[in-house]
């Protein structure tokens, strides 16, 4: 949110958020930005509110960054007579079930699929399709509720994770039963109907899929490229998709490459800094010039350029002792940004998906060797401390930081 905010700004617009809970942008508050609470849910709470701007502000445009939010964008913007998505189309796109449908349809190629609502159909139908199957929920973002069941024993424990009150579900659980499409993963970053670059994506360790590093572009050449971006322009039409952004999610199998998932906005933090330092194209500041009616400018600004960001994965829960290196290892030349997402002190609690990330590092050059040396160099000068959670007893036990990679771990107490 803070570059769409940034991005309105830069381009003379003034932003007002509209949010249920304020306290999520007090650094906006601070900056002056007006943030007005309303009920996000509420289409006619949301249409009554933006009625009320506009009798002392001329409405430019209405857009949002969360895709669970971006179909009532849609409403707002045909009821406003405003450019803006097509809502029928994110709201089928946002039910992975439906997607899987669509794209079936439409001849994509995809991972073997199920849909249960019950521990009982998630057995069968993972016996089905063979083990090793991917568990996720049918709606949803951020990898949350995202596992990979290697056999029968994680396949129940995750079934019951997700169906007995653990996982947040916005409406009656629903649990896709996929097959498990193993090669490197890529995502296609799509404006309009132009896809404008490939990245690729390294996870850590299973059974969940946290970041661990991205790329832009991906080391691809010329055919691989050509096949990544003509499957991922063919999900557009078959999703009514077309209308602002697009990012595909892909895994290259011994078939080829196969659509992992389609989600109708820009890809998540920090891939629009990526594309901008690797093409100079700021996405944000085009996204929301199109949703104010203007024309969007997607011509590169510089020769390319090798963009990678690494995400810092702490190994255990607890909570942040100290962290030190982020002004050293942002001085290195080539580094573009160092940022941590949690305060000192701040209770940490892996989730097994992107919440478990608590900042990045990125660098940027010309080559792809040059910038992953340069990125080590950072990375090297980081050091991070957990102190867990008090076991029974009150001991805490000592926490390597992280050594995963991406960081060398420090022992509790040791900051040398």
């Amino acid at each position: 949110m803070v570059r769409y905010i940034q991005g309105a700004q830069r381009l003379g617009y003034y932003p007002i958020i509209l949010t249920a809970n304020p306290g999520r942008y007090d650094y906006a508050a601070a900056g002056g930005i007006d943030i007005i609470r309303v009920d996000t849910g509420n289409l006619d709470a949301l249409i009554s509110e933006c009625s009320r701007l506009g009798l002392t502000h001329a409405i430019a445009g209405i857009t949002g960054a969360q895709e669970s939010f971006y179909a009532t964008v849609g409403k707002l913007c045909q009821y406003f007579d405003l450019p803006g998505p097509n809502p029928i189309s994110i709201e089928r796109c946002c039910d992975k079930f439906v997607q899987r449908q669509l794209l079936a349809e439409a001849g994509v190629p995809m991972p073997a699929y199920r849909m249960a609502t019950n521990g009982r159909d998630v057995e069968h139908f993972a016996v089905d399709i063979g083990f090793p199957v991917i568990l996720k929920p049918a709606a949803g973002s951020g990898s949350m509720g995202v596992r990979l069941c290697r056999n029968v024993n994680e396949l129940v424990e995750h079934t019951r994770y997700l169906l007995d009150g653990k996982h947040i579900w916005r409406s009656s659980p629903r649990i896709l039963v996929e097959e498990y499409v193993q090669g490197p993963q890529y995502w296609s970053e799509i404006a309009g109907k132009e896809v404008i670059g490939i990245g690729t994506v390294d996870f850590g360790p299973p059974p969940h899929f946290v970041y661990r590093e991205w790329t832009f572009p991906a080391p691809l050449n010329h055919g691989e490229r050509e096949r990544i971006t003509d499957i991922s322009l063919s999900c557009l039409p078959a999703l009514g998709l077309g209308w602002g952004p697009t990012n595909v999610e892909l895994r290259w199998a011994k078939r080829g490459p196969v659509v992992i998932e389609v989600n109708p906005r820009i890809s998540g933090t920090p891939t629009p800094q990526l594309i901008q330092l690797a093409y100079g194209i700021d996405l944000i500041s085009e996204h929301i010039k199109l949703a104010a009616g203007e024309k969007w400018d997607l011509r590169r600004r510089h020769s390319q350029q090798n963009a990678i960001a690494r995400f810092l994965v702490p190994e255990c829960d607890g909570s942040l002792d100290w962290i030190v290196g982020c002004n050293r290892a942002a001085a290195i030349l080539g580094v573009a940004d160092v940022k941590i997402y949690v305060e000192p002190k701040a209770p940490i609690v892996k989730k097994g998906d992107f919440r478990d990330c608590i900042g990045h590092v990125i660098a940027v050059s010309p080559k792809h060797g040059q910038t992953k040396a340069i990125l080590q160099r950072a990375i090297d000068l980081i050091d991070f401390s957990i102190i867990p959670f008090p076991t029974v007893g009150g001991q805490s036990p000592a926490c390597a930081s992280a050594d995963n990679p991406p960081l060398r771990g420090n022992v509790i107490g040791d900051k040398t």
